[in-house]
């Protein structure tokens, strides 16, 4: 009956004419080389196998196949190729059957491509997934994905599908024409056999993929040109998206072995280029912020809970967050009247997806009946958490604290979404430090990814434990944080917002400095970022700041533009004025030539002679201040690894995902070159620029920060 041991990680099992190949790599049937040879193997014996009418390809567990396995990236390739595997799968001169529940995504849907027909489960726990998301990762789909997706979808779609990285769910995926047909249930193997002794009864025949004509070439390629210039706008600097539509191109004009061969070029070119190590860098490293030394010492407190305190803009978004995970939420403020006001900005979240088509009334009404606001700290009686996202004034958060400890249940964890204060003080106004934890989010906390998980000195390992749970709960990335002004990245961002500063007075103007960020990759450069925020939120800061600044004191350089600019009123998008002109309510500014007046009369002030910056020279100044300063975090301990650094800075302040995050962009730059930069600079201001006590060590042992990255 079965060919393959029980324990193979491919099992093959003859259930009366129908072969059952059934894929077995837990978790997920990754496509390791064994999965290949197996596929290969199940393949050979079909073929053979004159009492094999038909083929069914399965997975066991939760998955059909999710993909390449990962802990093969950067090895040599092995024997069998996955393009190879396909083409014995389609090249069967017996029906083959793709069952697909779970996950069929990347090499696995094109495995399930390169069989005759698609059957998709649908359940309860959501069923199958398909998708092509290479181009997350830098690539394209190598295996055919680019050449038999147009011919079963249309290209428009099979390119669409392709570039976005997104998923299908089962419905969509057959309307999409990527299945033949939906099943509802759990049983995906009996679904299957049953799909395919129909099949065989109706004597169905082989049908390849890479027969089917597609239809009204000249139109496809209108289309692809369209989406041509559309994707070079929108991914400006990245590299696989263009080449994706150039392989579609190829499945339009090109006999489908040809269409193969330059699919395959363009694949290996992708594996080349610095994006994907950029790529790559940054979805591991946020599998591995995960993994902290706490996380391992102890296990999460329970939390059935949550107590929100503050119904603002963050208070509602982070409500927003623990709503859609499931928890039952306490909002508490002041008077009614705030409560009413944290209300609609939580309601009013959930309002703008039914008005989308996103949720329905009934599910808004479900969720809401969850939430419950409150004037009264007695009503946290029984919580299990409590996040408190009040003004940002130590005094006032200490305040709060000094209730929650009056009211709270021993055990309950305490977490504050400070951005920058000192967590030490403000645990130090309770009873229990060892409950007391940061967690800062970032606005709008309930679409940012990004947790910083801040550790103050007395915390108990559980808790820290426990945060990082939540933030799995929540989807969030979390990053582990120690406490000092600022934690990771609002510290490393005020270094380059400082140094961005400097430029600016020193002779580039606003919008040469925010197109040379942009051109690197930014969505955005530093003063539109401040234009969007409100100029009038880090004036404040300046201002409660100014004190500790001393005149004529040499190290207190400091730039007033930005107090020049908002001493006017204007604060940017919501003002229309800022660093930008906002002509009627536009999102988009337009360069200010009072703004350059300012500019100009700041530098004469000074007696600065103002010098012209290069695009180049721009940038090598914005990138060594933050890797410098990034280099310090994790000197002091601030950050475990250089790696926790980039996922900082990708998923909180926008810095481009394809670079790797700015510690991983060092280690491809070179940091001796780095190190060279920074003492050239310091030639002008030594006080500025100080290198890092870490990057000289690296520098001096020949090492680069990745060599840090495995210490936790």
């Amino acid at each position: 009956m079965g060919a393959t041991t029980p324990d193979s990680v491919v099992t093959t099992a003859r259930l009366g004419t129908v072969l059952v190949v059934t894929v077995n790599n837990p978790p997920v049937n990754a496509l390791s080389v064994a999965v290949r040879q197996g596929l290969a193997a199940a393949m050979a014996q079909a073929q053979a196998d004159d009492a094999v009418a038909g083929v069914m390809l399965v997975g066991a567990g939760k998955a059909f196949i999710a993909g390449a396995d990962i802990r093969e990236f950067g090895k040599p390739a092995m024997p069998p190729s996955l393009p190879e595997v396909c083409r014995s799968i389609e090249d069967c001169s017996k029906p083959v059957v793709a069952v697909l529940h779970g996950a069929a995504l990347g090499g696995g849907l094109e495995v399930a491509l390169s069989a005759h027909y698609r059957l998709a489960i649908q359940n309860s726990s959501g069923g199958a997934k398909l998708g092509l998301p290479e181009v997350t990762l830098g690539l394209l789909p190598g295996s055919g994905g680019t050449q038999r997706a147009p011919r079963l979808m249309g290209v428009k779609a099979a390119t669409e599908l392709m570039l976005s990285g997104q998923h299908l769910s089962a419905k969509a995926a057959l309307a999409a024409g990527l299945v033949d047909k939906l099943v509802e249930g759990d049983d995906a193997q009996a679904a299957g056999l049953a799909y395919v002794n129909e099949l065989l009864a109706q004597n169905a025949p082989v049908r390849r993929t890479r027969d089917i004509a597609i239809p009204d070439p000249a139109a496809a390629l209108a289309e692809l040109e369209m989406l041509k210039a559309d994707t070079a706008r929108k991914t400006r600097g990245l590299f696989s998206p263009l080449k994706i539509i150039e392989c579609v191109q190829a499945a339009v004009q090109l006999p489908f072995d040809e269409g193969m061969a330059l699919e395959r070029s363009l694949f290996l070119q992708c594996i080349d280029s610095p994006q994907r190590a950029g790529l790559i860098h940054a979805f591991f490293a946020e599998r591995e912020a995960a993994k902290v030394p706490e996380a391992r010492a102890a296990a999460p407190r329970p939390v059935a809970s949550i107590a929100i305190i503050g119904g603002g803009t963050m208070g509602a978004g982070i409500t927003v967050s623990a709503l859609d995970a499931g928890y039952p939420v306490i909002m508490v403020e002041r008077d009614a009247e705030s409560i009413a006001r944290g209300r609609a900005n939580v309601e009013k979240v959930y309002a703008g997806l039914v008005a989308k088509g996103r949720m329905t009334e009934e599910a808004k009404a479900a969720v809401m009946a969850r939430y419950t606001g409150s004037t009264s700290y007695d009503d946290l009686a029984n919580v299990d958490l409590v996040i408190e996202a009040v003004f940002e004034d130590l005094e006032v958060k200490k305040a709060v604290f000094k209730e929650l400890d009056r009211v709270c249940k021993p055990g309950a964890v305490l977490a504050t979404n400070t951005s920058y204060l000192d967590i030490d003080a403000i645990a130090a106004a309770t009873s229990r430090p060892q409950d007391v934890i940061g967690l800062h989010f970032f606005s709008p906390a309930n679409i940012m990814k990004l947790l910083e998980i801040v550790v103050p000195a007395k915390v108990s390992a559980g808790v820290v434990a426990t945060a990082f749970e939540l933030a799995r709960k929540l989807k969030k990335l979390p990053v582990r944080a120690g406490v000092c002004d600022g934690f990771i990245g609002n510290r490393i961002l005020a270094v380059y917002r400082q140094a961005a500063d400097y430029l600016m007075e020193d002779g580039a103007s606003p919008y040469e400095i925010d197109a040379a960020v942009r051109d690197f990759g930014f969505a955005m450069g530093p003063f539109q970022v401040t234009d969007l925020a409100g100029g009038d939120i880090g004036w404040a800061t300046r201002k409660r700041r100014a004190a500790a600044r001393k005149p004529g004191d040499p190290k207190a350089r400091y730039v007033e533009v930005a107090d020049r600019i908002c001493e006017r009123g204007w604060f940017g998008q919501k003002t229309g004025r800022g660093f930008y002109l906002y002509p009627e309510g536009a999102r988009v500014g337009q360069p200010d030539p009072e703004i350059l007046a300012i500019v100009d009369a700041e530098r004469a002030k000074k007696g600065i002679t103002p010098r012209s910056f290069t695009a180049d020279e721009i940038m090598r100044r914005y990138m060594a201040a933050m890797v410098n300063e990034g280099a310090n975090v994790v000197h002091e301990g601030i950050a475990l690894r250089p790696l926790d650094v980039d996922v900082t800075l990708i998923s909180g302040y926008g810095f481009p995902r394809f670079r790797g995050g700015p510690m991983k962009w060092a280690d491809m730059e070179g940091l001796p070159r780095l190190l060279a930069d920074i003492e050239a600079f310091a030639k002008e201001d030594p006080l500025f620029w100080k290198p890092s006590p870490l990057l000289v060590k690296l520098v001096q042992e020949g090492k680069n920060f990745d060599s840090l990255n495995h210490s936790a």
